[in-house]
């Protein structure tokens, strides 16, 4: 690592800086401070994670122990099987893959019309989608009443996700990332599809999505974090029903006379599959930072 680090030629500090004492000072400061900053940030998940092990009685001692006495995994299996923490985790994974599916294919779908086909009038339709970026947050309220009093056929959708599933589908945010991203995709490639006999619709599915996995895969990061962390939407459309997620199993629980070390325990085995995800995906979710703020 550190071979790679004095090969650099590039960037606020090279190998060639690091010859200079002064540097050396900038260095070792900065590489101290990012040291102290992930400690802090880890501090609290290490914190949770010892103290969902300990009892009740140790857990408010004074002065604190840091370290629980005694580590059992047996509590983690106990904790999981009396909340049927596998059912909110199934009911979390079926709410992610819905609203991904949605995301792109109805936001994706709607960034190629805007970048590509541009149908008569698509300018007024880019400016208006993009336009309720501005807006405040005022929707909530006539949206609720729309999910739970459906127009026309009177339907009450509370208790599906269907609902959740079609906020995913409709996200100026996203629209214009797959717009940005489309752009950059040669007119060459969609007019020879044409050529070949493909409507828009094909071409969507069969040149342009296999060309933008990049996008693909940033958006599914981005849709797998909002959604796993989201509470507001999932309370008010699935509370009280059998499709509720991890978010609202925790705050329930909160509430449902469980000591301190099992709601910990709870909060401990929600934020697992999130790190395991970050881990596993940390170089496409810098890189999908990196992609949200480039000009289209």
């Amino acid at each position: 690592m550190m071979k790679k680090f004095l090969d650099k030629t590039n960037g606020l500090l090279n190998g060639q800086d690091l010859k200079s004492g002064r540097y050396r000072i900038i260095y070792g400061t900065m590489l101290g401070m990012m040291i102290l900053m992930s400690l802090v940030c880890l501090l609290p998940i290490i914190w949770i994670a010892l103290s969902a092990f300990k009892t009740p009685t140790e857990f408010y001692s004074v002065p604190p122990t840091f370290l629980p006495q005694k580590m059992s995994f047996k509590q983690i299996a106990d904790i999981w099987n009396s909340v049927n923490f596998f059912d909110y985790f199934g009911n979390t994974l079926v709410m992610i893959f819905g609203a991904l599916v949605f995301d792109i294919a109805f936001n994706g779908l709607a960034g190629y019309v805007i970048s590509r086909v541009r149908p008569m009038g698509s300018a007024f339709l880019e400016t208006l989608i993009f336009g309720t970026m501005l807006l405040p947050s005022l929707s909530m309220v006539p949206l609720y009443m729309t999910f739970v009093d459906m127009p026309i056929i009177h339907a009450n959708l509370s208790g599906s996700f269907l609902p959740l599933w079609l906020q995913a589908g409709c996200n100026a945010f996203t629209i214009m990332l797959f717009r940005n991203f489309f752009n950059g995709i040669p007119m060459s490639y969609l007019e020879a599809a044409r050529i070949d006999g493909c409507g828009n619709i094909s071409v969507f599915f069969k040149i342009v999505l296999p060309l933008s996995k990049p996008i693909i895969m940033v958006e599914t990061i981005f849709c797998v974090i909002n959604w796993w962390k989201n509470f507001m939407w999932p309370y008010l459309i699935l509370g009280n029903s059998e499709n509720e997620p991890i978010s609202i199993m925790l705050y329930k629980m909160s509430s449902a006379g469980m000591s301190e070390t099992e709601n910990l325990m709870l909060i401990m085995l929600s934020i697992i599959p999130p790190m395991i995800f970050y881990a596993i995906f940390q170089k496409h979710i810098i890189g999908g930072l990196n992609m949200s703020g480039v000009k289209g």
